[in-house]
């Protein structure tokens, strides 16, 4: 009764369920009385209230105090919550929220905390409630009593008696049918075969259904076992192993897809169905979830691509075929071509076969065998031929030897060894061809890639299902649950959201930062696509870039602007600093990347960038007469693949002359954005902006900047420009020497027609000139999304 002090404490782990909590009183002990005159008072006293309210508090104590462990450890020990004590001394009821099985620390916080409320308050004829919708585990209702009973005990510091737990009492809503009979099992069938079937809408019609009938039974609410009780059904999944698509597939002898599709109707039926006129409860209690587990590793057999069995569960044998091992698979990050994860096995016995067993990626250790891994690839299998072969491994393990080419000796026993295996993993003179790579690995047979000796970590080069991207994964499923709650017509308006929860605060900021930072580049990314398409083929220069895609993003003035209200010059000035953040945003976003989780649109293939003038300077033989013979040989198409290759690493490096990567320029454009512009459009101010890079046609030396770039002989380009396939009309083999006059020749033609410039000129005469490729250059065209952008110089093979 209101006026006599504090008599119940309510105590939450979180502030989020007091808030919810609190609002539930208001419905039942406020809402409907005169103001001021309600029978029972309550108040919320946490971290998150201001000073009036706290103090407000302190004057007029309530009936019923709702708070959190934190604040009612700090209530008991700091002055100024002395009022709060003196009012709750006596207390009748201590009422822990969420009670759980608590260890280690927080488990002994808590009960000494029980403790120390019944000591501090004189409470002696506490009355101590905890609930909890988890804290039962397995075993009989009875069982459930005694060891929760025991729990709380140790929580609360006197004894729990099991016969004062209160469990649940369940009813219910369908009538219980059992798949023994006959006409009932007649009804299933019927009621699942015909998949165009909706079940009633009405309450009573929907509870009657055959299937609804067997789904509260299969999901809600069982009998446990040797009693009449009604007990909560174990959760289950309506697909997969033992699944309960499974089940009534065995029960009506229906496929089990058409069951599961049968299932996953009436289940969504249940919330368009009308409720209760009795109770307004709708017919099922019960919730569905989807579970979203991270990616785990992929399991396939040992067959080509069509027979293959492929799984998500772990296991030593395909189901009920112990002649079929499963090994876990891993893919190349590039190309995406599958390998088997793999240790190579030798008996002591010489008359027993070698063989394959599984392994863990990241195990390299060789005391039991050799680990290694299994290729196979119908489409594109490794070849057998040594001039096949020459062209397929990395340029560098290829040496001239008596005026032809053989792989060096030193990497004879790297290359891939030809295999031939049966479905259990055995050596066998008749089976499936594979060709066998020792870890780690060196360059995927599929698109050549290659990795540098001293690259012993196989996690940069394969990837798993479960190896990364779990923010990424977290965010575009958020989005996308969003998008379809948006679409969903039958949702209230205010329904249509999501609510995430996490285990600590800096995960929570985490992935609220990676979800706006991945809109904002979304946003800007749909802008550009939108401009460039509206180009049409004659794309976008870059002095028309910008204004284009502020244009085609369409931003209210209130979602980018400092002050909204700004007119006139001043509106022109918000104007500018947003086109200015774009210009750099779009640049930035050419360079190129290592993650895969987040491709920009050429990485798509959405976007082509394309140079002005190239085909016409890689045409004009008077522009190479001078050059290396390799070029002067080189058709105009041959040069302008070469030139095309020199540019896109340039600008994916951005080696670009544009004012939005200049240092100087950048400084201005932040303090602009700081000015004119609000979040996420402004550039933070503890954000680093990339300035421009510069290229030098030489090696790197020990006092070069880190953030420019070098062109040598011994490079990715270099060794581009080394392969027999890059100069077709030049038959002879190129030395260093060959590749350092072609890389300065290269860059004199182009040049020539405007599409480098050089912006450092070498101080000695034996020094280069660093060079830019001018935004002027560039040409933004749409591309049509069916192939993503090739770099030869990472990927020699296209496929």
């Amino acid at each position: 009764r209101s006026g006599r002090g504090i008599q119940a404490i309510v105590v939450y782990p979180m502030n989020a369920l007091a808030n919810s909590q609190h609002g539930e009183l208001e419905k039942f002990l406020r809402f409907g009385y005169p103001e001021n005159q309600s029978p029972v008072t309550f108040a919320k006293y946490t971290g998150q209230e201001r000073e009036p309210e706290r103090s407000q508090i302190l004057s007029k104590p309530p009936d019923i105090l709702l708070t959190n462990y934190v604040m009612l450890e700090l209530i008991m020990t700091r002055v100024e919550e002395r009022r709060l004590i003196e009012q709750a001394q006596g207390l009748r009821f201590l009422v822990l929220d969420e009670l759980h099985t608590y260890r280690g620390r927080q488990g002994a916080d808590v009960a000494l905390l029980m403790r120390r409320v019944r000591d501090r308050l004189s409470a002696d004829q506490l009355q101590i409630v905890g609930t909890s919708a988890t804290l039962a585990g397995a075993g009989t209702y009875d069982q459930q009593r005694i060891e929760v009973a025991r729990v709380a005990s140790q929580i609360f510091g006197s004894e729990v008696k099991p016969e004062s737990i209160i469990g649940e009492t369940l009813r219910r809503t369908t009538p219980e049918r059992d798949v023994r009979e006959a006409d009932y099992v007649r009804e299933l069938i019927a009621r699942v075969q015909d998949a165009s079937h909706l079940p009633p809408r009405d309450f009573d019609g929907f509870t009657h259904d055959a299937l609804s009938s067997w789904i509260e039974t299969t999901f809600g609410v069982t009998r446990e076992k040797g009693t009449a009780r009604l007990i909560r059904a174990q959760p289950r999944s309506i697909s997969g192993e033992r699944g309960a698509a499974q089940e009534l597939a065995r029960v009506t002898k229906v496929p089990e897809q058409t069951c599961a599709q049968a299932i996953q109707t009436a289940l969504l039926a249940g919330y368009q169905c009308e409720p209760d006129p009795d109770t307004g409860f709708r017919p099922f209690a019960f919730r569905l979830h989807q579970f979203i587990s991270r990616g785990d590793t992929v399991y396939a057999s040992l067959e080509n691509e069509a027979a293959r069995y492929i799984t998500l569960n772990g296991q030593q044998y395909v189901p009920h075929d112990r002649t079929r091992v499963l090994l876990p698979v891993a893919f190349c990050r590039q190309c995406g071509q599958e390998y088997y994860v793999v240790r190579q096995h030798h008996n002591a016995d010489a008359t027993a076969a070698a063989y394959f067993a599984a392994r863990d990626l990241d195990d390299q250790t060789d005391e039991e065998g050799i680990p290694g891994f299994l290729f196979f690839n119908s489409k594109n299998p490794w070849p057998l031929e040594e001039d096949a072969i020459l062209d397929r491994v990395p340029e560098d393990w290829v040496e001239e030897f008596r005026g032809g080419r053989r792989v060096r000796s030193s990497r004879r026993e790297n290359l891939p060894q030809l295999v031939t295996v049966d479905t259990e993993g055995r050596m066998v003179e008749h089976g499936m061809e594979a060709h066998f790579v020792t870890a780690p690995f060196r360059f995927c047979l599929n698109c050549w890639i290659a990795y540098g000796f001293r690259q012993s970590d196989d996690f940069a080069k394969l990837a798993s299902l479960a190896s990364e991207g779990r923010s990424t994964a977290t965010t575009i499923l958020s989005l996308s649950a969003v998008q379809h709650l948006r679409a969903e017509e039958t949702l209230d308006p205010e329904a249509r959201k999501l609510l995430s929860f996490t285990d600590n605060r800096q995960d929570a900021s985490l992935q609220a930062g990676h979800l706006n930072d991945f809109v904002e580049v979304g946003i800007l990314r749909a802008a550009l696509y939108r401009a460039v398409s509206n180009a049409g083929a004659d794309g976008l220069t870059h002095e028309q870039l910008t204004q284009k895609v502020f244009d085609a993003l369409q931003l209210p003035l209130v979602l980018y602007a400092a002050d909204p209200s700004v007119r006139y010059q001043a509106r022109n000035e918000t104007d500018k600093a947003l086109r200015n953040v774009l210009g750099y945003r779009l640049y930035r976003d050419l360079k190129r990347g290592w993650r895969i989780t987040s491709p920009n649109l050429e990485q798509c293939g959405l976007l082509e960038i394309r140079y002005q003038s190239l085909e016409d300077v890689c045409a004009d033989q008077e522009v190479w007469a001078q050059g290396h013979p390799a070029l002067v040989a080189a058709s105009p198409a041959t040069r302008g693949k070469i030139a095309r290759v020199l540019l896109d690493y340039m600008r994916r490096e951005l080696a670009l002359k544009v004012d939005y990567l200049d240092a100087r320029v950048q400084e201005t454009i932040q303090q602009q954005s700081s000015q004119r512009l609000v979040s996420p459009w402004a550039i933070d101010e503890n954000e680093n902006m990339e300035p421009a890079a510069i290229l030098y046609p030489r090696s790197r030396r020990d006092k070069d900047y880190r953030g420019n770039v070098f062109l040598s002989a011994r490079g990715g380009f270099g060794q581009y420009l080394k392969r027999k396939a890059t100069f077709q009309e030049y038959a002879e083999p190129l030395s260093s020497d060959d590749v350092t006059a072609i890389l300065k020749d290269l860059l004199e033609g182009l040049r020539v027609a405007g599409l480098v410039e050089v912006v450092d000129a070498p101080d000695h005469a034996d020094d280069v000139p660093g060079y830019q490729l001018p935004a002027s250059a560039l040409l933004w065209v749409a591309g049509a999304g069916i192939h993503a952008f090739h770099d030869p110089i990472v990927i020699p093979n296209p496929s």
